[in-house]
């Protein structure tokens, strides 16, 4: 039997299974960082070979960098304050806060702080920590910044490294923000050159405003902006909203008023419960749904409308219509999407073969004018005029590929229909 197949087990047996695992996998986490905290305060891994502990734990015990990092510091705060061993092993805190918590933990303020981080996320502790230990705002400016030769790509550790987990990798130049202090954030960021253009063109027209060009300030009404456009867009906030709206016949469309409604009373929030009373806390996602399916009569009243984010608008529907059903749905609405992805892709190219076309057959026909007014000098001197030469040598312009001598005979039919012979005095050797 496969011992990863889950298949078989009733939904509660497979949820205690998973508490169980949990609380067992907290428990030998914990026990890990006793034995790493051991090892690296015997500095075993140096009989072993490895210059560092860190080294040791990513070569030989094969965890990647982060996790060597964290695990490192985790064991070596855990070691200093034994308590930290038993909230990790209790569920109490997790290795992030424990890696968060380390550099402001003190004998004075271990149990103290401890237990103030207990049962808290990452961001809430960051939080605390932030509000405890305040620090100074990051000054606004702009950097350009200069590509990096790939041996000194920040989180590449270099053979001279000392390796210890307060010195290893680092930046993933990834945006983020930070808290510094209560209700101050730290933002830091890499921008394109557009941004940079577009920020500076932000700066110029509010240079009225704000005369400083101070990067938040610009920042923040640059969101303003653009909340204000999303509400719009989103759940049809207005500041004069019309009466009434635009009447549908879809069954699916949700009028304006209903939109703003819905989202008012509901908060911004997905509106699902478990069966233990938990809502769901998501606020990105949210998608207005019927409370009542539409294919069993829903209407798109305040009523029956409700906010709920997207995985618990499919999980609804997985409720009512089955989990095969809403799976087979979802990948023919896939296909389809992916029909009119390779559509659009191809469309540029079926746009401009006609064009392609039309500017072959441009070619063409100058060539072949080029070549008729080629034979009206040697039509002149032949003592043709100007005009019945040109109408002449229109002719040619069906034969361009023939040799001159061949489309002065094809224009001389025009003069003499039933004679292609050459006629009398013209001369082809030289100019006329």
């Amino acid at each position: 039997m496969d011992p990863y197949a889950r298949s078989h087990l009733s939904d509660r047996s497979l949820l205690d299974s998973l508490a169980s695992r949990l609380r067992q996998q907290r428990a030998i986490s914990a026990e890990l960082l006793a034995d790493l905290a051991e090892v690296d305060a015997r500095r075993l891994y140096v009989p072993a070979g490895y210059p560092s502990m860190f080294l040791y734990c990513v070569q030989e015990l094969r965890l990647s960098e982060q996790a060597a990092f964290h695990r490192i510091r985790g064991a070596r705060t855990a070691r200093q304050y034994p308590a930290v061993f038993t909230a990790l092993a209790d569920g109490h805190l997790h290795l992030s806060a424990v890696v968060l918590l380390a550099p402001y933990l003190t004998a004075e303020n271990a149990d103290e702080l401890l237990a103030a981080a207990a049962d808290k996320s990452k961001s809430e502790i960051e939080r605390l920590l932030a509000e405890r230990f305040p620090q100074p705002d990051i000054p606004a400016h702009v950097q350009q910044l200069r590509e990096l030769p790939p041996q000194l790509s920040p989180g590449i550790v270099g053979l001279s490294s000392p390796h210890g987990p307060g010195r290893v990798g680092g930046s993933s130049q990834r945006p983020r923000v930070t808290a510094l202090s209560a209700e101050r954030f730290g933002l830091q960021l890499t921008m394109s050159q557009s941004t940079h253009d577009k920020l500076r063109h932000a700066q110029e027209l509010l240079s009225h405003q704000i005369p400083s060009g101070d990067v938040a300030d610009v920042f923040d009404r640059a969101l303003d902006a653009l909340i204000e456009k999303l509400e719009k867009r989103k759940c049809a906030r207005a500041t004069h909203p019309l009466p009434g709206g635009r009447p549908s016949t879809n069954p699916r469309h949700i009028p304006a008023h209903v939109k703003r409604a819905v989202w008012e009373r509901d908060q911004g929030q997905c509106t699902f419960v478990s069966g233990a009373g938990r809502q769901c806390q998501a606020r990105t996602l949210l998608e207005f749904d019927h409370v009542d399916e539409v294919a069993r009569g829903g209407r798109a009243t305040v009523a029956g409308i409700r906010l709920r984010c997207r995985a618990h608008n499919q999980y609804g529907a997985e409720c009512t219509f089955g989990a095969e059903f809403m799976r087979e749905k979802r990948e023919a609405a896939r296909r389809a999407a992916e029909t009119r992805r390779q559509e659009a892709a191809e469309r540029p190219a079926k746009e401009a073969r006609p064009a392609a076309d039309e500017e072959r057959r441009n070619a063409v026909q100058t060539q072949a004018r080029a070549a008729a007014l080629e034979v009206v000098p040697w039509l002149r001197a032949l003592g043709f005029g100007a005009d019945e030469a040109r109408r002449a040598a229109a002719r040619c312009e069906t034969v361009s590929d023939a040799s001159l001598e061949q489309r002065v005979r094809r224009a001389l039919s025009y003069f003499h229909p039933r004679s292609h012979t050459k006629a009398p005095g013209m001369r082809l050797e030289g100019a006329p």
